[in-house]
């Protein structure tokens, strides 16, 4: 039986890890421990649980620190705001008995206590449309090899997070596509599964939600410049041409150009049938009308706000350095 250590970065101990703290007690699997990386020591205690106070320091150096306080040999990266399935750890683990596999991942789905707008948030992702990786939001699909993974859900051999020196903590967020990178190009197998299953608190409100996917947008354009083989991929450059399109076709549309008039029609038409089709898809997995209609406006907005940020980080980014790094620089 392998000893996982299960590694939570957190600011400070908040409700969100006293909710997840009895889910991941409560695992089928018990050979575990939980290390609680805190900004400041934390006047609470938890079965199985350390919490090391780290100073203010981004999430990607606390999770390297598993290496210098975890006994485990693999490494299970929760977020702060999600909690476990009861089978997660055993439906991950059987992955390692190959010995090609150096990281597996699931979904992380929006819990059902949420509240609307963060079903909203967590419904634009829902559909390739929206986000172009409902996999990551939804149990979608079988078994499959990845290239990518985001670490609210990821488990890692400790021997190869260490062979590649960890998270680079340079990068925030976007530390968990260079980590996969490392893992891939050591001829590692990262495994998605959609059993090893989390749940995920969205961001509440419009605000906060376009400003973590501009996160994305601003460094997927970057690394797609700096690290192409896994970012440099059309899905991601889809909402920049929208963008684009947009732009060009709002400054020429007093021209009364009859062949660009029709053109701009015609492509505002197929975007009109993609969100619909959206819809469906969301609905299919919400199963609620107000929250899959209201998320189109949302898919809208992210499209032209994460169109905007990558083409900032692709063309006019020289160099990226995480905010929080800075903080102990």
């Amino acid at each position: 039986m392998r000893t996982v250590s299960i590694i939570i970065p957190v600011k400070e101990v908040n409700d969100y890890i006293k909710e997840s703290i009895p889910h991941i007690l409560n695992l089928d699997y018990k050979d575990f421990e939980i290390i609680i990386f805190a900004d400041v020591h934390a006047a609470v205690s938890f079965p199985k649980t350390t919490i090391i106070a780290t100073g203010k320091i981004g999430p990607a150096e606390k999770r390297d620190l598993a290496l210098k306080y975890a006994r485990g040999s693999i490494f299970a990266f929760l977020d702060d705001d999600a909690y476990p399935r009861r089978d997660w750890l055993s439906n991950a683990l059987r992955h390692f008995d190959n010995p090609e596999v150096a990281a597996v991942g699931g979904p992380a789905v929006t819990p059902s206590s949420d509240t609307f707008h963060q079903k909203v948030s967590g419904a634009v992702f829902l559909s390739k449309i929206g986000g172009g990786n409902p996999d990551r939001y939804w149990p979608i699909g079988g078994v499959k090899e990845v290239d990518d993974w985001p670490s609210v859900n990821l488990l890692v051999r400790r021997s190869v997070f260490e062979r590649v020196g960890g998270f680079n903590s340079d990068y925030w967020p976007g530390e968990d596509t260079k980590l996969c990178l490392d893992i891939i190009k050591t001829g590692g197998k990262i495994i998605y599964d959609p059993d090893v299953f989390v749940w995920h608190h969205r961001r509440e409100g419009l605000i906060r939600h376009l400003r973590q996917v501009g996160g994305y947008g601003l460094h997927r354009g970057f690394f797609a410049k700096k690290f192409p083989e896994t970012s440099k991929k059309l899905k991601y450059f889809i909402p920049s041409f929208f963008v684009i399109f947009l732009s060009v076709g709002m400054s020429l549309f007093f021209t009364h150009n009859y062949f660009f008039s029709r053109f701009f029609y015609a492509g505002i038409g197929v975007y009109t049938i993609a969100l619909i089709i959206a819809l469906f898809q969301i609905q299919g997995k919400e199963k609620n009308l107000a929250v899959s209609l209201v998320s189109l406006f949302y898919i809208s907005l992210t499209h032209i706000w994460y169109g905007i940020r990558f083409l900032q980080g692709y063309l006019f980014t020289k160099d990226l350095k995480s905010e929080l790094k800075t903080i102990t620089e």
